[in-house]
């Protein structure tokens, strides 16, 4: 470790000495970009992830100077990526600068992964507002580029946060999204039925009971096969429960489906939330009698 950081140090003395001093314009900053490489690779050897990722910033803009943006972005997503095991912000930062620069050359598939990166990373500290919108970029730019299962991914990550903060109608609308374009794919069909039942548990969050049951004969006409499935059943009978305002029936019907194919954190989260507020409505009207 210690000789990884000595030479890193080195290298990294090196690269200084030769952008201060004389030299022609281009080859000074080829050779310091070649020295700050060394020393961001020995760097990350000897563990300094601070160091490697301020590094390969200096790297960038040694890159800047040639004119060469697309090896400049490629130096700030590797200063990212040292950043991330030690400074998220940084890190963020850093994948922003790659990503504007990507997006002025047009190389919009890597701006949609690096978008992607930076929602993730949001993601990971909880700021599931901020991952959304990076999320959101994210689709955008995989659409552009017809990446259609990258840019589906990143649409279920929105539904996600959006129904767990409670945007509701939001996460509806992808997922239902998903499903109708899913149907047309042989490969994907599997899996509509697993979109209409979040966005039908999202309909329950509403506690609409009238929106609840007219997505369901909107989601019959959508997949013909939906009715079958013990997805439907679930929210069949729990928009019946809700209707009847009978909470033991709302219990059961979740129990029941849960015992064959277990529940999720997410989808057992916003179920308690329906409960809860069925819970409330029943205490309520208790008080009144």
């Amino acid at each position: 470790m210690g000789d990884h950081l000595a030479r890193a140090e080195d290298f990294e003395s090196r690269a200084e000495k030769k952008l201060g001093g004389w030299g022609l314009f281009g080859s000074k900053f080829e050779d310091a970009a070649d020295l700050f490489d060394k020393a961001a690779n020995a760097f990350k050897l000897s563990k300094s992830w601070d160091r490697a990722g301020a590094v390969y910033v200096k790297l960038a803009n040694c890159h800047l100077k040639l004119d060469s943006k697309h090896e400049a972005a490629n130096a700030y997503a590797d200063a990212a990526h040292c950043y991330k095991k030690c400074n998220t912000q940084e890190s963020i930062s850093c994948l922003e600068e790659s990503v504007n620069m990507f997006l002025d050359i047009g190389r919009f598939n890597m701006s949609a992964r690096y978008y992607k990166e930076i929602a993730e990373l949001y993601e990971q500290d909880q700021n599931l507002e901020q991952a959304i919108v990076y999320f959101e970029k994210a689709v955008d730019l995989f659409q552009s580029e017809e990446v259609s299962t990258s840019a589906n991914q990143c649409k279920q990550k929105v539904a996600q946060y959006a129904a767990q903060l409670e945007q509701y109608q939001k996460a509806i609308e992808i997922y239902e999204e998903i499903a109708q374009q899913s149907l047309n794919n042989n490969l994907l069909k599997y899996g509509v039925k697993g979109h209409l039942l979040n966005a039908g548990i999202c309909q329950l969050c509403k506690a609409d009971f009238v929106a609840i049951n007219k997505a369901l004969e909107r989601y019959e006409d959508l997949d013909p096969t939906f009715s079958g499935t013990r997805e439907y059943k679930l929210l069949a009978d729990l928009a019946a429960a809700l209707d009847e305002e009978d909470l033991t029936k709302f219990t059961d019907a979740v129990k029941e489906y849960d015992s064959m194919t277990p529940l999720d954190g997410w989808k057992t989260t916003l179920l308690l939330r329906v409960k809860e507020a069925l819970k409330a409505k029943e205490l309520e009207e208790d008080d009144l009698t």
